[in-house]
């Protein structure tokens, strides 16, 4: 693996030219406001790191959507001047990729990126609104003397006046309860979604189970991902996923490991039915928070990323 070049998947210039890509990687080196567990400026090299090592060919889509493009920009390294000229340069980057038309996808890093990518986005966007999977809120209003730091990203992205819904959502402050019911916010605590699953499993696990009623069962299984997805209220979506909404026997690597949380496939399959619902527009991926000893989140998340450019390709329409 030494003689491929160090970008998302190890593209030869075919496939990673910046004029001819559709897709751009923008990976983010940051993390000054990370709380618990720091490390996730280390967060995108080790994302494209792993990624060189997943087979270009996606044998659940049926597609190999490198061949559109993928150009992985120079890496952005921290601005320790302040949290909010961070956020500024990178708005300023975002836009110029925006505006010669391409797809943007941003590796973190930090939460607190994402909202200067949404600053960008909303310079070309009229009508678009936000899905967060995440463990946290992110809603309070200041943390730790900044407005500009991870626990409140959310907070200033709502104040942008881009509606948003978060899913996953497993440990928040009496502050950001309070704050997301005078909003009247959207949010799916993972603590509902898992009622459903486990009455779903007794369900299923019970003797007196008659298969008629299988198709009940799985209809029960996917009532909150149709509920997420029937909830946004624009047509375009703007992704962004915080490697904590997983559950962290399988994501140990992020800045704050709540228990609990999402399978993989209770991820990707959300993501299956937005793309067939929405248009998404962007995405992030964040706050991986790399253990040299467990390689096995950096590789989760790189094809994460893959799997969801994949997903964009087939809900494009295009067949490569």
């Amino acid at each position: 693996m030494e003689n491929l070049p160090f970008n998302f998947l190890g593209l030869e210039d075919k496939y990673s030219d910046y004029k001819k890509a559709k897709f751009i990687i923008l990976p983010v080196a940051y993390d000054t406001t990370t709380s618990y567990q720091p490390g996730t400026r280390f967060g995108p090299e080790a994302i494209l790191s792993a990624s060189r090592f997943l087979e270009l060919y996606d044998g659940e889509l049926k597609t190999e959507a490198y061949k559109i493009g993928i150009c992985t920009r120079s890496e952005m390294r921290p601005n320790l001047e302040s949290p909010e000229q961070m956020i500024k340069e990178i708005e300023k980057i975002a836009a110029k990729i925006l505006s010669d038309k391409k797809f943007l996808i941003t590796l973190g890093g930090e939460h607190t990126i994402t909202l200067g990518v949404i600053r960008a986005f909303k310079k070309f966007h009229r009508d678009f609104s936000l899905l967060s999977l995440d463990a946290h809120l992110d809603l309070r209003d200041k943390y730790e003397g900044t407005k500009f730091n991870h626990s409140c990203v959310m907070r200033r992205i709502h104040e942008e006046k881009i509606p948003i819904l978060l899913a996953g959502t497993r440990s928040l402050s009496r502050e950001e309860a309070e704050f997301a019911k005078k909003q009247n916010l959207k949010i799916f605590h993972h603590t509902e979604i898992s009622k459903i699953a486990l009455l779903t499993n007794e369900a299923i696990f019970s003797s007196n189970l008659e298969s008629s009623n299988l198709h009940l069962i799985h209809s029960q299984q996917s009532k909150w991902q149709q509920e997420v997805i029937s909830s946004l209220p624009t047509k375009k979506i703007y992704l962004s996923i915080d490697l904590d909404c997983f559950d962290p026997g399988i994501m140990p690597s992020v800045g704050t490991p709540e228990p609990g949380g999402f399978s993989w496939y209770e991820v990707t399959t959300l993501l299956f039915n937005l793309v067939l619902a929405h248009q998404i527009i962007g995405f992030d991926i964040v706050e991986l928070s790399p253990n040299r000893a467990n390689k096995a989140p950096d590789f989760l998340a790189a094809k994460l990323c893959y799997r969801l450019l994949g997903l964009i390709v087939k809900g494009s329409g295009l067949n490569i």
